[in-house]
């Protein structure tokens, strides 16, 4: 069972039943993720579609060459192009149960490495983020985030978002946009408490 304490207005600690950390599964989502995300848009000519003309180049017998009909076939540069790519979707589907599985993995790591930080209300001294970077840079010190390591935020306080944008060391998104790459791909993930605490049903699962 693992004890996350939560930092903010209403500190205390969520536990939750996570599952420990699968290098497979976490692969298997990862991938699925990515797939998603490629644009499949690489596209290339075949015979049919290049500007050549359809005209026999040469008499079919009598030349000493080879039987050709016309300079489009993919043997010719400036020819069609065979078995080439054209737009298609990469994605696939993967079992719902795989990807909460990877998201409670994902989770798990991060806590087992003690780079989670669940939080309850953003605030310096007593007062809610203003949105400006000033802001948040001062909330970041006073839980040892100082710009050495990639932090992954995941808050709907759109405030705490626009404050820590302009950061390059700071990816923020919406609740909705968590997803099991971006925690991996980050050192520290710093997440809104209530997230997680309607997970616990979902991740015992």
């Amino acid at each position: 069972m693992a004890q996350i304490n939560v930092v903010g207005k209403d500190a205390r600690t969520i536990e939750l039943d996570l599952p420990k950390a699968n290098k497979h599964i976490l692969h298997e989502v990862v991938t699925w993720q990515l797939a998603k995300r490629r644009q499949g848009s690489a596209s290339t000519k075949t015979r049919a579609e290049v500007s050549r003309g359809g005209k026999k180049m040469y008499s079919q017998k009598g030349t000493g060459n080879a039987r050709h009909g016309n300079r489009a076939a993919p043997t010719f540069v400036g020819g069609g192009v065979a078995f080439g790519p054209k737009p298609r979707s990469y994605a696939y589907t993967l079992p719902k149960k795989v990807r909460r599985l990877g998201l409670a993995m994902a989770l798990s790591d991060r806590h087992s490495s003690g780079d989670l930080i669940a939080v309850d209300s953003f605030a310096v001294n007593g007062a809610a983020l203003d949105g400006k970077t000033k802001s948040f840079l001062s909330w970041a010190k006073e839980h040892g985030l100082d710009g050495t390591r990639r932090v992954f935020l995941v808050t709907d306080d759109a405030q705490v978002r626009q404050g820590a944008r302009n950061l390059p060391w700071v990816t923020a998104l919406p609740v909705a946009g968590l997803n099991v790459y971006d925690i991996l791909r980050h050192d520290q993930l710093v997440i809104d408490a209530i997230v997680l605490e309607p997970a616990k049903e979902e991740v015992a699962q």
